[in-house]
């Protein structure tokens, strides 16, 4: 693997951060809650991971045998190991929550209150707490008990039933899409809720967030265009159905370009600059409404003409005549681009197992306050006792604690060893 270069503007162990001093106590599993906290963790709160004895589910999903999940999400967070099936965990994690700005969790509906921690318990505690409720369908509703993976919400959504092409299956998308726009909403959301607490004088509140909800959202007005149609959206490829041309077209290398004229003048110069300027006033292209209803025909004109040129030259070429078109990049392509080098978009962070790992930038990025990458994810259990000690545990009574299997510490299980 070529090496990263050393990030400059993003790594800094002794940065704040305009969060310092926000403690979140995050009890979640998986992508969502991770990437809610991960955000508010590299803009300087306090992020404390209460992780079980086999750890975050996260940590066991490793490419050739490292946690790449985990210590890119588990970044700038804190390790707390409780067994919350045992009753002196829970009496422990009840003493913590006062100190807490927010909690984030993602049980099964129901499994706080049986644990005797439900919002109405916890706000008892600490009634300026915010809770954020991480689930797949929501905290009430008929499916409320239903398993929440992103992948299901991602098929019920109806993204997956407009995303590929019309005489394919439906496409799921191939990354955690219904998970981490949920945890960008959730992050929105709990800084809502503590303005109103800070700024108002507020009180704490329970936000309630399924992966339903935010994905369903992000689609845009597929509802009223069903409603003022009748139609269901096809699935179209890479076209567009609000504009044309727009496709991905193959280059002489094998390689892709995705060329977009959303206006007229676009589509105009674009005409022009492949030699066809006669298809401005053809009736089949002449406006964009034009255009949409003869997709094929346009997309062999314009195939034809990329086919002849690389990657590299369809873009030089389409840049000097000012047309939006945009290399199809691999992650190996983007990795040496000179602007994602320029920008730092992944730089090499310091990490204890492999002395350096590759990692996106902190965004979104601040010119007065901007967040920073300051320690890589922990170890199971690696804050346990500097924690624990701030509710009066000392060294006794905590290995006590963990004899009695109400603390954990320690290398969380492989997914192999999950699995046996």
């Amino acid at each position: 693997m070529t090496p990263m270069p050393l990030p400059r503007k993003s790594y800094d162990p002794s940065a704040k951060g305009p969060l310092a001093g926000v403690r979140v106590l995050d009890l979640s599993r998986l992508v969502a809650g991770n990437m809610l906290t991960q955000v508010l963790g590299d803009f300087g709160a306090e992020v404390v991971k209460v992780e079980p004895p086999a750890g975050d589910t996260l940590r066991a999903w490793q490419t050739e045998g490292v946690q790449t999940n985990w210590k890119i999400y588990a970044r700038n967070k804190k390790s707390l190991g409780l067994e919350l099936r045992n009753p002196d965990a829970r009496e422990l994690f009840a003493r913590l929550v006062p100190s807490a700005a927010m909690l984030v969790e993602s049980f099964r509906p129901g499994t706080l209150e049986k644990m005797g921690l439900g919002p109405d318990a916890l706000l008892h505690i600490n009634p300026k707490l915010v809770i954020a409720r991480i689930s797949g369908w929501g905290q009430d509703g008929p499916y409320r008990r239903r398993p929440g993976f992103g992948t299901l919400v991602e098929g019920m959504s109806g993204f997956a039933s407009f995303n590929g092409f019309a005489d394919r299956e439906p496409v799921l998308p191939p990354m955690y899409l219904a998970d981490t726009v949920a945890g960008l909403y959730g992050a929105a959301a709990v800084m809502i809720a503590l303005r109103e607490v800070e700024t108002n004088g507020g009180h704490g509140q329970v936000i309630d967030l399924p992966l339903l909800d935010p994905l369903f959202a992000v689609l845009g007005p597929q509802a009223a265009n069903y409603r003022l149609t009748g139609k269901v959206k096809p699935r179209t490829g890479s076209r567009s159905t609000n504009a044309g041309p727009r496709n991905a077209y193959r280059c002489s290398d094998g390689l892709y370009v995705c060329l977009s004229s959303s206006t007229q003048k676009m589509a105009e110069r674009l005409f022009r600059s492949i030699g066809r300027p006669q298809l401005i006033e053809d009736p089949r292209y002449r406006t964009n409404a034009d255009r949409l209803k003869h997709p094929e025909e346009l997309d062999a004109i314009i195939g034809a003409f990329v086919a002849r040129r690389t990657q590299a030259e369809n873009v030089a070429f389409f840049e000097r005549v000012e047309v939006t078109i945009g290399p199809i990049y691999d992650i190996r392509q983007i990795l040496e681009d000179p602007h994602a080098l320029a920008r730092e978009l992944v730089a090499d962070y310091p990490d204890p197992d492999m002395g350096a790992f590759p990692m996106h930038h902190v965004v979104p990025r601040l010119s007065g306050t901007p967040g920073s990458i300051r320690t890589p994810a922990p170890r199971l259990g690696e804050h346990n006792r500097l924690l624990l000690a701030e509710i009066g545990v000392n060294a006794a009574a905590y290995e006590q604690l963990l004899s009695a299997g109400a603390v954990c510490e320690g290398a969380a299980p492989t997914k192999q060893e999950e699995e046996a």
